[in-house]
């Protein structure tokens, strides 16, 4: 009988449940945990009379494995994983491939690559998004590094991956840290999407009132239209789930404390790095830090004041208002991320085949949508499409819906109720379409107190000009 060709490391919950999802679909397992009882409890519990093998040191592990050894890491992202590397490679052959599928950085993948090529063993950074469900029933996947060690996992990936309504929701996303810079970026947009959702939220209690059952008719409503979503679909579900201590909707009693684990600021970061505006992503980084400050922010509120306003129009078409302009904001969030994705082929040299990305997102992942096969459809009609906002589809969706989006960003305003990633959405819409922007002033700025020079629209060359002689 040979021997299992597949190990999982780190049985934490995506760990174990990936570990059953590659054993369900035929192919059998071997698991480690550096804490033995963590072990010894899943062989004695969930993964009971399956074709999963227990090893308790690494190098039982590598014994117990046919080759190539397929090693898929899920340990904490950091020093922990470039520890584990360490101990690995003095026990792999050449040939050998470890996949990464935890939330790294795409440049420590990048140089965990690159210091591993020399040995011959393969390394995959391998994003997984889809949460705890998605690591069992079908995750999204999203693998760079190796494309020979992509084709001896394919037959496992495309297995165990959410089977979406084109395929399996996995593909080869180029060399290095692609696929762990596309799912920075994927989150990134996640990012944008939650806090649109919780701003269109906002406005429904606060401007209009409204109960969570109300707005769980209203979302679930919404879940059959243009917004039909995991996220729509989960915050409609949010809204009728009701505390069993108190009898009250659940989500009026959760503390306002927004946590992160980095991804959205990692896409920040980069995106700042390289010159690409990302304004909506920016602004659910900062929606969360605001949250944090909780204490801070009650303390304020008894002590700054916003204007003395109610709403006053005609619910039913405010929330129409406010279906267009999520879905508005919601093309911008994506707009970013894909220009990010773009821009990352130049600047880090990643090779993305752009119609594939939303392809293996519409299952499985959290962001899964149903205009990602929009998305999906618009990079078709032109793989090199510039920007989402240019592609005709997504400009006549706007065109059709900017003047609700503009009356719930003038309301809010209005109303004193934030909204800044649906503000941010509509000023890098209107700065994009804008051909003539005021950083002519800036330049001018610049040129006076730093001699930065700057550039005419009515001949070419580099200018400077003495600004002071003029007020002399």
């Amino acid at each position: 009988m040979s021997k299992p060709s597949f190990a999982v490391i780190g049985l934490a919950v995506m760990g174990e449940n990936l570990a059953l999802n590659v054993e369900r679909n035929g192919f059998p397992v071997v698991v480690y945990n550096r804490t033995r009882s963590k072990t010894e409890q899943f062989i004695q519990g969930r993964a009971q009379g399956k074709q999963i093998t227990p090893a308790y040191s690494l190098p039982e592990l590598v014994q117990q494995m046919d080759r190539p050894r397929r090693i898929l890491i899920m340990v904490k992202a950091g020093p922990a994983v470039d520890a584990l590397i360490d101990e690995l490679k003095l026990l792999l052959e050449p040939g050998d491939i470890l996949i990464d599928g935890g939330n790294s950085l795409y440049s420590d993948t990048d140089r965990r690559a690159a210091a591993l090529e020399p040995t011959g063993i393969h390394f995959v950074g391998m994003g997984v998004s889809g949460g705890e469900e998605g690591a069992l029933n079908g995750p999204s996947l999203m693998p760079g590094g190796s494309l020979e060690a992509y084709h001896l996992l394919e037959p496992i990936l495309t297995k165990i991956a959410a089977q979406g309504p084109d395929g399996p929701c996995v593909t080869y996303l180029g060399p290095k840290g692609g696929g762990h810079y596309v799912k920075m970026v994927h989150n990134g947009i996640e990012y944008g999407d939650m806090q649109l959702i919780a701003e269109v939220y906002d406005l429904m209690r606060r401007a209009l009132k409204l109960s969570a059952s109300q707005m769980q008719e209203i979302f679930q409503a919404w879940n059959e239209t243009e917004l039909e979503s995991f996220l729509i679909e989960i915050t409609a579900k949010i809204f009728q789930t009701l505390d069993p201590e108190t009898g009250k909707p659940l989500v009026d009693l959760i503390l306002d404390k927004a946590g992160q684990k980095g991804t959205g600021l990692w896409t920040v970061k980069d995106a700042l790095d390289l010159g690409v505006p990302v304004p909506t992503i920016e602004a659910a980084v900062q929606a969360r830090i605001l949250s944090s400050m909780k204490e801070e922010r009650v303390a304020a509120s008894a002590q700054l004041k916003g204007p003395d306003a109610t709403f006053a129009g005609d619910p039913d078409c405010f929330i129409q208002d406010l279906r267009a302009a999520l879905y508005c904001s919601k093309i911008c969030s994506y707009a970013q991320g894909m220009a990010l994705l773009k821009r990352a082929t130049v600047a880090h040299g990643y090779v993305y085949t752009f119609s594939e990305i939303p392809r293996i997102w519409k299952g499985g992942c959290i962001i899964r949508a149903r205009f990602l096969g929009e998305i999906q459809s618009a990079y078709k009609r032109d793989p090199e499409l510039v920007n989402l906002l240019l592609d005709e589809e997504f400009e006549q969706a706007i065109r059709e819906r900017q003047g609700s989006w503009r009356r719930v960003v003038s309301t809010a305003a209005a109303l004193g109720i934030p909204i800044p990633a649906i503000s941010a959405s509509l000023a890098y819409y209107d700065s994009y379409r804008t051909a003539n922007l005021p950083q002519n002033l800036t330049q001018a700025q610049r040129d006076f107190f730093g001699a930065h020079t700057f550039e005419r629209i009515d001949r070419p060359g580099v200018f400077h000009h003495e600004w002071n002689a003029c007020c002399r």
